[in-house]
């Protein structure tokens, strides 16, 4: 791969993987658990993530074409996964479930579900990846080529994700709370924004 089609291509899934905003919502997500637990989600939810991208730059159009699911369909169930993690951070669920998790019940392990997907490996991810592996006339080093940038942008979000502990000790426990509630109307907000555009694809709402 040219150095040019790297650049091109890092860049835009940096862009649409967003590591630096991620970071602030793996605080949110993993507030009160210490570095081993916080360390373990953000190897699982990583390794989850790029297990789903290198699934999709291989076999993506094929897979979803094979089980009759559409790009946009995608995005919908994407948006609306996401905005129930949304309203569990504007209401505050996952406190309870911490109360909860004291008495003797089981906490719930963000890293699948919404760390890898849909915030890491998102319909937008899947699908620019699938866009850089079937560019024209691509051959198998230049598909390689592509994972080995995907495997960069994952890096560095698992990188953000280790400083998430000087991050939250800097908030303090009410900083963490505004921005959980800040952070849960940007995800809501960014569901809506999967809906919209999945609805778009299917032609119900009129591009803007």
């Amino acid at each position: 791969m040219e150095l040019h089609l790297a650049i091109t291509a890092f860049v835009t899934l940096f862009v649409v993987i967003d590591p630096i905003g991620l970071a602030p919502l793996f605080v949110a997500l993993t507030t009160g658990m210490d570095f081993r637990h916080r360390l373990r989600i953000a190897i699982r939810s990583c390794l989850t993530a790029i297990g789903v991208l290198t699934l999709f730059g291989l076999a993506g159009e094929a897979l979803l074409d094979f089980v009759g699911i559409s790009m946009a369909a995608f995005r919908i169930s994407g948006g609306v996964l996401l905005f129930v993690t949304a309203l569990d951070m504007l209401f505050e669920r996952r406190t309870q479930r911490r109360e909860d998790q004291a008495e003797g019940l089981p906490d719930e392990d963000p890293s699948i579900f919404p760390l890898a997907t849909p915030l890491i490996a998102g319909p937008g991810s899947m699908a620019t990846m699938i866009l850089l592996t079937g560019t024209p006339g691509a051959d198998w080093p230049y598909v390689l080529a592509v994972h080995g940038v995907m495997l960069a942008v994952i890096a560095v979000v698992f990188s953000l994700f280790l400083m998430s502990g000087l991050m939250e000790r800097a908030l303090g426990a009410t900083g963490i709370k505004v921005v959980t509630r800040l952070l849960g109307m940007l995800l809501a907000a960014l569901s809506v924004q999967f809906v919209l555009d999945g609805l778009r694809e299917f032609g119900v709402v009129a591009a803007g």
